[in-house]
């Protein structure tokens, strides 16, 4: 269904084309968001937002635009409510450290959350007193819904947020999104959503979900690096203050006042990437015409392959449930007795097969299990077809049976 999609990537055209699977991390672009960055630079390299020359009109006009397909790929009621961020880490940032907490506050995540997803917390518990509890997941990854009940029951009226990672980059594995925000709003808690794992790859709508803030990577979803998304309600984002002060985030200013601009700008401070904002467009452009749904499948299918094929392998254990339907694409594996780092090199080296290696940013969860070594993660994308799945399986089962 999407093979014929691999030529819009430059670098699968070659003939020694890579078996990329390294997704979760960072995708490849396509030609037409390479396209626009160069044309930003070549074509209108002048500054958005504040010029009215034909250089800043363009550039004004495009990230408006870009803007805008944005909050329609996820639904948002209004462009107002979507921000332009670096990544998902300054978007978690934003609203950590945008709110206004007192001590006693308790704020739930769960045991597998990236550290864009715990340290913002931890950080506030050091510094402003609230209390970060863990929500625990069941002995296979997947959620516990009666623990999340129980812990939303124990914390009461101090429970002020619960932020929690739609999709877990240690191993895919989903968690039930709606069910959790009924039970945290019951509470009277606002819920925060890390999408940097499932927005690149499923449907994801900010109102049928109905959360309060949505937080993303565009460098996931087929677009630059250096550029990420923040989705809030309008009225939450206009009761935050900005972590970046400057610039167009003020309507006006004195020696010794200033008047803070409505969202989204005010927390858009500084010269923006502007070549960024415009690619994020070209992506959003590319992935509004997939079946997000079809995305999902195809990766299910490709997953349920590199676990068919490495399930057996002596001395090697996939992190989560073992049905490859409740991880998406992801196969994250851990090893015995070999090293990840190097089996991670000797993929590359012996059949151009990429994958990341390590504890992927999720410190915690390793840490917690006396895993010093981290895990070997396999991630696929729309572009991933049977032929780089097969080379990892082939290569892996080379590499452990040479040197396991």
């Amino acid at each position: 269904m999407f093979t014929q999609l691999r030529e819009d990537f430059p670098v699968l055209r070659e003939d020694d084309a890579p078996a990329y699977l390294d997704n979760a991390c960072v995708t490849l672009k396509p030609q037409s968001v390479i396209d626009v960055v160069t044309q930003y630079y070549t074509e209108t390299p002048g500054c958005g937002g504040r010029s009215v020359h034909r250089f800043g009109t363009t550039i004004s006009k495009s990230v408006h635009e870009a803007r805008v397909a944005l909050s329609q790929f996820i639904n948002a009621p209004s462009p107002k409510e979507t921000i332009f961020t670096r990544n998902t880490t300054q978007s978690i940032n934003q609203i950590a450290h945008g709110m206004s907490w007192e001590k006693g506050d308790v704020v739930l995540t769960g045991d597998r959350e990236h550290n864009s997803n715990l340290v913002p917390w931890l950080q506030l518990e050091q510094e402003q007193g609230i209390d970060h509890r863990i929500v625990r997941s069941h002995d296979d990854n997947t959620f516990d819904l009666e623990a999340f009940e129980a812990a939303c029951a124990s914390a009461g009226k101090r429970l002020k947020m619960v932020s929690m990672s739609h999709v877990g980059n240690l191993d895919g594995v989903a968690i039930p999104i709606r069910e959790i925000t009924k039970i945290a709003h019951d509470h009277g808690a606002l819920v925060a959503v890390d999408g940097a794992q499932s927005t690149p790859h499923m449907n994801v709508d900010v109102q049928e979900l109905d959360i309060d803030f949505l937080s993303f990577s565009i460098h996931k979803m087929c677009g630059p690096s250096g550029m990420g998304g923040l989705w809030g309600r309008y009225d939450l984002l206009d009761g935050l203050r900005t972590i970046q002060s400057g610039g167009q985030t003020v309507r006006a200013s004195t020696y010794d006042s200033a008047t803070w601009a409505d969202p989204p700008a005010r927390f858009e401070g500084g010269l923006g990437n502007f070549s960024g904002m415009m690619a994020t467009g070209a992506a959003i452009d590319y992935l509004s015409k997939l079946d997000m749904n079809a995305v999902h499948e195809h990766e299910i299918r490709l997953n349920r392959r590199m676990t068919d094929g490495i399930k057996d392998l002596p001395g090697l254990e996939i992190i989560g449930p073992q049905d490859p339907s409740l991880r998406g694409g992801i196969c994250s594996i851990l090893m015995e007795t070999l090293p990840p780092h190097e089996v991670a090199m000797l993929l590359d080296e012996v059949n151009g097969v990429m994958v990341r290696s390590g504890q992927h940013c999720v410190h915690s969860w390793f840490a917690d299990k006396g895993l010093q070594q981290g895990s070997l993660r396999a991630s696929a994308y729309f572009y991933n077809n049977e032929d780089d799945v097969n080379r990892f399986v082939e290569t892996l089962s080379e590499i452990v049976h040479t040197l396991g």
